[in-house]
C-alpha cells in the first residue's frame, strides 16, 4: 500500500505532461477496440489507475535521471585515477617497437580499414592517447603521436568529438602535411582494387576513416578504439599469429575437383 500512497501523492501536485497529453486524444475514456469494432470504454477506476501508473513512472525516470548523473561523477573519479596508469603503461610501451601497429593489426575490426602502405605508416606510432572531455557526455579526443616519419610532417595527428553541441554531435582532425609523393590518400585512391586488400566494401582506409567527419555519430572505428583497443591494447598485441597454408588450401582444393569429375563421370557412365 505504501508505493500506492506515494504515488498518489505525486498525482496531487498535478499530472504529468505524459497523463495530459493521453486525456487529449481521449485515451483514458476510451481503452481499445473491441473485436467486433465498438469502442470499449474505460471506467473511472482503471483510468485512476493509469493516472497513479504515470506518477509512479515519472519517481522512476527521475531516479534513472539521478542514477545516471552520480554514474557519470564516479566515471570522472576513476578516469582521473586511470589516467596516470595510462601515462605510465605508455612509458613501457615506448620500449616494445611496433607496439601500437602490431595492436591494431590483430583488432579484427580496426585492422579491416587497414591498406599494407598504411600498415608500414603506423610501424611508426609510437603513441596512442585517448582524453575524455571533463564532462564526459560532452566528447572526447582521439591522439596519435608519431616518430619522424617518411609519410608526413606531422608528429601528432587528432581526432576530436563534440558530442553535446548544440548543433548535434561533429567531428574534426588534424590536417596531414604529406611529404612529396607519399599522399596515400591518393595514393589508395588510384590503386587497382585487385591489388588492395579485401573487405567489405563499405570500410574505408585508415586515413579515409580519420580525415572524414561527415557522420560521426556512427563512427564505430573510432568507438572501438576507444572503448575497446585503448583500456586493453595488450590483448590485442598478444594475439597468437595465424599462418596460412596455401599449397594445403589447393591441394585440397584439387582433390575435391577431381572428386568431383570421378562423380560426374560416374553419372555419365550410368546415363549411357
Amino acid at each position: 500500500a505504501a508505493p500506492v500512497e506515494l504515488c498518489a501523492e505525486s498525482v496531487a501536485f498535478g499530472q504529468s505532461d505524459r497523463v495530459r497529453g493521453l486525456q487529449k486524444y481521449g485515451f483514458f475514456a476510451e481503452k481499445s477496440k473491441t473485436e467486433d469494432g465498438n469502442r470499449q470504454e474505460m471506467n473511472e477506476e482503471e483510468s485512476e489507475a493509469l493516472e497513479h501508473i504515470d506518477a509512479c513512472q515519472n519517481e522512476i525516470d527521475a531516479l534513472n535521471e539521478k542514477a545516471s548523473e552520480e554514474i557519470l561523477k564516479v566515471e570522472q573519479k576513476y578516469n582521473k585515477l586511470r589516467k596516470p596508469l595510462f601515462e605510465k603503461r605508455n612509458q613501457i610501451i615506448k620500449r616494445i617497437p611496433s607496439f601500437w601497429v602490431t595492436a591494431i593489426v590483430n583488432h579484427p575490426q580496426i585492422s579491416s580499414i587497414l591498406e599494407e602502405e598504411e600498415e608500414e605508416c603506423l610501424h611508426y606510432l609510437e603513441k596512442l592517447v585517448v582524453e575524455e572531455f571533463d564532462d564526459i557526455k560532452s566528447g572526447y579526443r582521439l591522439k596519435f603521436f608519431f616518430e619522424k616519419n617518411p609519410f608526413f610532417e606531422n608528429e601528432l595527428i587528432t581526432k576530436e568529438f563534440s558530442l553535446g553541441s548544440s548543433d548535434g554531435p561533429t567531428s574534426t582532425s588534424t590536417t596531414i602535411t604529406w611529404r612529396e609523393g607519399r599522399d596515400l590518400l591518393k595514393a589508395l585512391q588510384f590503386k587497382p582494387a585487385a591489388n588492395r586488400r579485401k573487405r567489405n566494401l563499405e570500410f574505408k582506409s585508415f586515413f579515409d576513416w580519420f580525415t572524414d567527419n561527415s557522420d560521426p555519430i556512427n563512427d564505430e572505428i573510432a568507438e572501438l578504439i576507444k572503448d575497446d583497443l585503448w583500456p586493453n591494447p595488450l590483448q590485442y598485441y598478444l594475439v597468437p599469429d595465424i599462418e596460412v597454408e596455401p599449397e594445403e588450401n589447393d591441394e585440397n582444393s584439387e582433390e575435391y575437383g577431381e572428386e568431383e569429375n570421378f562423380d560426374e563421370d560416374e553419372e555419365g557412365a550410368e546415363q549411357k
